[in-house]
């Protein structure tokens, strides 16, 4: 089982002024919001769930805090689709798993050791930084309900998920 590792809310106040970051109760609520969150979620959801304490907190300023996470090595961007990134505050070395019917992502071990996990036969020149394995299919809930007496699971277009779901 993997370990979530981001920092809690308290050291990231502290690593944000120690890079002499603004700390503010929105940022503040951000990183409470994000510590041990396993959902993955979009800036949307972690917007939705911060405004429930700073209402009056910008879309903007969600998406600047996530980004400066990101450029510190706090959480990682996985990106779905283009324009569908989740925030994953788990940085160790790992894949994710979505689910096509309902969005929902999880994470998932490496199945070898501790070595790059995939690596490309012709670089074609490209200086690679990294390589992201997502693996798509369907949730024990969705198979579930798809089985079921009435076996209507929701379907999304073209079999990806609505980019929005926060797990």
């Amino acid at each position: 089982m993997l370990t979530i590792r981001m920092r809690g809310a308290e050291e990231l106040v502290d690593l944000f002024r120690a890079r002499g970051l603004r700390i503010t109760p929105q940022r503040q609520e951000i990183f409470r919001v994000l510590a041990g969150n396993d959902a993955h979620p979009t800036a949307e959801a972690v917007w939705a769930a911060v405004r429930r304490e700073q209402p009056g907190i910008s879309l903007k300023t969600v998406y600047e805090t996530l980004h400066e996470l990101v450029e510190l090595g706090e959480i990682q961007r996985v990106n779905l689709e283009p324009g569908a990134s989740r925030f994953d505050p788990n940085v160790s070395a790992h894949h994710h798993l979505v689910c096509r019917t309902c969005g929902r992502m999880a994470d998932v071990d490496f199945a070898a050791g501790e070595s790059p996990r995939l690596r490309a036969p012709d670089d074609k020149g490209y200086a690679i930084e990294e390589a992201e394995i997502i693996y798509w299919g369907r949730c024990p809930e969705c198979v579930a309900a798809a089985s079921g007496p009435a076996g209507n699971a929701k379907r999304t277009r073209g079999g990806r998920p609505h980019p929005g779901g926060a797990g």
